[in-house]
């Protein structure tokens, strides 16, 4: 078992800039196959989801780049970063003036990636470890959502908590590098990056990516 999970990230991962966000560093793996590896080894647990919270996936990426250039967006505001990961998006957020910032995944990992992160680029952003899925949206201004659509039941699922999120009054961006269950349809497009990436995780190196809205 993994008794310090800040320990582990400090000693399996390297401190480096956000390939399309440079003016954000994470704690990220180089490779994910020796990662994955290790943490299944130190739970005692085979067949665990990737560690999400290792690397800047590209739709994140596209959220950060959009909210430093566009911090109008976040000032002064509370934000949920859903799915989080490594936090980047709250990272992003709150670097762009963002009042307030919660970071949410299911990974038990994140809370220590997350706070890491936070810590190194010096701000402040709370984590959750919950599927906020099971409940209502939580009253925010506006909701981070990256690269959530690359299993269509979970796609489904989230995406129907969003447009729930945005009837009720959130600001819903949501960051897509076109993975195979994002939707064609019934979202507005704001911005479209060109986002560094690695073929160990996509299938090629630079991922045309886009980051939506949900009509309100």
């Amino acid at each position: 078992m993994i008794d310090d999970p800040e320990a582990f990230i400090r000693a399996n991962t390297v401190l480096l800039p956000v390939p399309h966000a440079p003016e954000l560093v994470l704690h990220v793996a180089s490779e994910i196959t020796p990662i994955w590896k290790m943490t299944e080894d130190a739970l005692g647990e085979m067949g665990l989801a990737p560690p999400f919270w290792a690397f800047a996936w590209a739709g994140g990426q596209a959220i950060a780049r959009y909210l430093l250039d566009n911090p109008e967006v976040v000032r002064g505001k509370a934000v949920l970063d859903f799915a989080s990961g490594s936090g980047m998006c709250a990272v992003a957020a709150m670097k762009a003036g963002a009042d307030r910032a919660l970071a949410c995944d299911i990974d038990p990992f994140c809370r220590a990636a997350i706070a890491l992160n936070a810590e190194a680029n010096g701000v402040v952003v709370d984590s959750v470890i919950a599927d906020l899925l099971d409940r209502p949206p939580p009253a925010v201004d506006v909701i981070l959502a990256g690269d959530i659509c690359y299993e269509k039941p979970l796609a489904e699922r989230v995406l129907a908590w969003l447009a729930a999120a945005a009837a009720s009054g959130a600001h819903v961006l949501i960051g897509d590098p076109g993975r195979s269950y994002f939707p064609r349809t019934g979202l507005i497009p704001l911005a479209d990056y060109q986002v560094q990436t690695t073929r160990e995780l996509e299938d090629i190196e630079i991922k045309r990516t886009g980051v939506w809205t949900l009509p309100s």
